[in-house]
């Protein structure tokens, strides 16, 4: 493949899943912020971070981080974990009942959407998982690789 045919697929692939986010958001009628379950995706795919670094990765500034994290706490979805390296300092875990509520809104988002796709014929169907585990395995190749960065 091209370089410019991989760059048009990957820029598609990126509209595309922000489309589909959208539709499923749309279709179970939530009115929770997307922040809510990036942050706590955040910390279920990396781990324990502190507060600036999880503003960072989840795009977003930090006050708006405090107010979520505190939302979050509120909750019940996150943990303070003092920070073995820094007395002062914290980290934000997710909490078992956090990952439980991501988990619950993932099923709802896929039962969402399934009508869209219940009529793929079963090669579609095994084309569309290819493509995930294909993805899933270049994002965790590009965590593992930039926390080996951070590491080094």
């Amino acid at each position: 493949m091209q370089h410019d045919d991989l760059s048009s697929v990957l820029g598609e692939l990126v509209s595309v899943n922000h489309r589909l986010t959208r539709l499923a958001a749309s279709v179970t009628g939530s009115t929770e912020s997307p922040a809510v379950w990036r942050t706590i995706s955040v910390l279920r795919d990396v781990g324990p971070l502190r507060l600036g670094e999880l503003a960072r990765i989840s795009r977003v500034s930090q006050p708006t981080m405090t107010k979520l994290v505190h939302a979050l706490d509120e909750r019940g979805w996150i943990r303070r974990i003092a920070d073995a390296n820094d007395a002062r300092a914290w980290l934000i875990s997710a909490d078992p009942r956090g990952l439980a509520a991501l988990d619950a809104w993932r099923e709802e988002l896929a039962a969402a959407l399934a009508p869209t796709f219940a009529d793929l014929e079963d090669d579609e169907l095994a084309t569309l998982a290819a493509s995930v585990e294909i993805v899933r395995t270049r994002l965790e190749r590009a965590r593992d690789g930039a926390a080996a960065g951070v590491a080094a």
